[in-house]
């Protein structure tokens, strides 16, 4: 009987502290997607549908490349001056 109970604890407690995890995970995910929206960086699905008709493909893909390369320095140029 004891095992049984026991068992029955370290499931729940392995539960509880999955949930934990996830809540934490998901306030920092939260706070990041924040903060690169505040640095001006837009979710994908949402430039889709304000990208002008005439715009091709090859364009888009050009200027998220080129925004990839500057958020990549930018970032590369924060972590440079945090271990300073």
């Amino acid at each position: 009987m004891p095992f049984i109970v026991g068992s029955y604890a370290a499931a729940a407690a392995v539960i509880v502290v999955l949930i934990g995890w996830v809540m934490l995970d998901f306030r920092a995910q939260r706070r990041a997607l924040a903060e690169l929206e505040m640095r001006g960086v837009t979710r994908r699905s949402s430039g889709a549908a304000s990208r002008p008709k005439d715009q091709t493909k090859e364009q888009t893909k050009e200027q998220t490349k080129e925004q990839t390369k500057e958020q990549t320095m930018e970032q590369a140029g924060e972590q440079a001056g945090e271990q300073a």
